[in-house]
């Protein structure tokens, strides 16, 4: 089988697309052809790729692409988990579409509108710029008709005492594009975007400790990919410093998803990204958010701050697509085609 590897810059992973009418549906058999293919990227130097996107060419006449993602869960054995999405792949998936021709080439100001069979998102990924093999996006994820923000909070309240194995803490969970905790860092014992950015191991394990016990409310299992978890501290007018977990580390950014999920929040009143990028002192300005690996910006349409007002998008601009090559996944003689060499630099 061809597939394809795209990286989308930011991200812990590239992304491993695959076409999803060669493989089977349910979780139980794609999970068994999906083994032998990540047991084939350890074999040839790619087990760091663990995003797979399944695309096809979209039936519904609203949309260009229908896509699936899949979050390899490194093990032995491995494990997949399919709840969630991964902005960062839907923006590799349009890239891979484009050379296979499924959508058109392509160009500034092009649109392709993206089904998540996930999660039922809409998202519309914008060119901005097309450079040799890079691709810069604007991503929106579309809310039609829109969505009181009542419906975005997982627990049904801006905030929540969750308890974990170390006692309770305060929690905002938030779900667009996918579900996410937000923690305020001064909660975690850090102060300054620098502390949160230095913290390790020991912060590491209390953030995947509340992860896991936020997975058990939500009815996940505690060992899967979500719900995401990122810890979030002021960062000057209208920024929030964001330190977020990934699998199965520090995610070097933040998600795409996550960038959605955080300019929500900050939106909704009550949550902790509101109350920490400043309440309503500044209504309609984008949120900045400054992670260790850089800087992104979230803006939210919303008719308001509280529960019955309503969510139309949310968008992020400058993100990053560079396309790694080609491979022939064969279980009896699988080779790698002409970018190998570029293959093995992820």
């Amino acid at each position: 089988m061809l597939a394809h590897i795209a990286h989308a810059h930011g991200s812990p992973s590239s992304t491993l697309v695959l076409p999803a009418e060669q493989l089977p549906s349910s979780e139980e058999a794609l999970s068994r052809a999906l083994t032998d293919g990540v047991a084939w990227l350890a074999d040839h130097g790619l087990a760091a790729v663990t995003k797979i996107a399944l695309v096809s060419i979209s039936e519904h006449p609203l949309f260009d692409l229908d896509y699936r993602f899949v979050q390899v869960i490194p093990g032995d054995p491995v494990r997949f988990d399919f709840r969630g999405s991964c902005g960062h792949s839907v923006l590799s998936s349009v890239v891979v579409a484009s050379r296979l021709g499924w959508v058109p080439r392509l160009a500034p100001g092009h649109r392709t509108r993206v089904r998540v069979l996930n999660t039922e998102d809409h998202v519309v990924c914008e060119v901005d710029e097309c450079v040799r093999d890079r691709t810069t996006f604007t991503a929106h994820f579309l809310n039609h008709p829109a969505v009181p923000l009542r419906e975005l909070l997982p627990f049904g309240e801006p905030t929540t005492d969750l308890p974990y194995e170390d006692g309770l803490i305060r929690v905002s969970a938030v779900s667009v594009g996918n579900p996410y905790l937000f923690l305020s860092g001064h909660d975690l014992g850090v102060d300054t975007p620098e502390e949160l950015f230095a913290a390790g191991e020991p912060l590491f394990r209390t953030m995947s400790a509340i992860r896991r016990s936020a997975a058990r409310q939500y009815g996940y299992p505690v060992g899967g990919a979500f719900p995401k978890v990122a810890a979030v501290l002021p960062d000057g007018e209208d920024g929030l410093a964001v330190r977020a977990v990934s699998v199965p580390s520090w995610h070097p950014t933040i998600a795409l998803t996550g960038a959605v999920c955080l300019g929500a929040a900050r939106r909704i009143r009550g949550t902790i990204p509101f109350h920490l990028a400043g309440g309503e002192t500044r209504r309609t300005a984008p949120l900045r958010i400054r992670t260790a690996g850089g800087c992104t910006t979230a803006a939210a349409a919303v008719t308001g701050h509280d529960r019955d007002s309503e969510l139309s998008w949310v968008s992020v601009p400058e993100k990053a697509v560079s396309f790694t090559g080609t491979v022939s996944i064969d279980s009896i003689e699988p080779h790698v085609l002409k970018e190998d060499s570029c293959l093995l630099s992820i």
